[in-house]
């Protein structure tokens, strides 16, 4: 039987969601061990001057407790 915890990300990008999603995962991997699924909660962007200036996701990021 295996208990997981899950641990909120947000994580930024001037290039795209999936650029913050894949950032938001690679920093989590640095941190934590057996991560295993990501949920992605929300996503926003940063405006200025009419133009996207950032992309942003909040994301819930499910990982296996080690035994």
């Amino acid at each position: 039987m295996s208990i997981a915890k899950v641990s909120e990300i947000s994580a930024t990008s001037t290039k795209s969601f999936e650029d913050a999603i894949d950032q938001g995962i690679n920093r989590a991997n640095k941190t934590l061990r057996n991560v295993r699924s990501a949920w992605i909660k929300e996503q926003h962007v940063r405006v200025k001057k009419g133009s996207i200036t950032e992309f942003q996701v909040n994301m819930m990021v499910t990982f296996v407790i080690d035994d």
